[in-house]
């Protein structure tokens, strides 16, 4: 399996639980992910139009980046929106959100595009979710290659 060793440190801390657990764990892993993912605020919630469909999940996913200027400098803020009924789809996003939010533009595109599958899940889940998990993070990326809209 890849080391983590590229990835941010957050972000590795997170594959480093998935690879450390038996297979048969890290799906469980995924579903408490799942439960941590953060609710929309409500400018967007309020404008759907504002977030981006990931055609390539299985569940309907929706998701934004916007660029934020801190004491650090500019940093990148994700927001996901996936229905309590697909675990799988709102655990990878819990994972990308506690993983790379808040972090440079430079950091999350340096990320694998690899990195889905270093969790570990590829057995535990189908071809189809882990192609979904892999778009999520591609789309991630061309929106802020395109230039994250600055938060409102």
């Amino acid at each position: 399996m890849t080391t983590s060793q590229a990835l941010p440190p957050a972000l590795a801390e997170i594959v480093t639980d998935f690879q450390e657990l038996e297979e048969r764990d890290r799906l469980t892993l995924l579903l408490e992910f799942s439960r941590s993912l953060p609710d929309l605020p409500e400018r967007l919630t309020n404008h759907p139009e504002l977030l981006e469909q990931v055609m390539e999940c299985q569940s309907p996913l929706f998701l934004t980046v916007e660029s934020e200027q801190t004491d650090k400098g500019e940093v990148i803020r994700l927001f996901f929106k996936a229905p309590p009924e697909a675990p799988t789809t709102r655990g990878f996003a819990s994972v990308l959100f506690e993983g790379l939010d808040g972090l440079t533009a430079a950091e999350i595109l340096a990320v694998p595009d690899d990195m889905p599958e270093q969790l570990g899940l590829t057995r535990a889940i189908s071809p189809l979710r882990m192609r979904g998990m892999s778009a999520m993070l591609g789309r991630v990326k061309r929106k802020i290659v395109a230039g994250a809209r600055p938060a409102a």
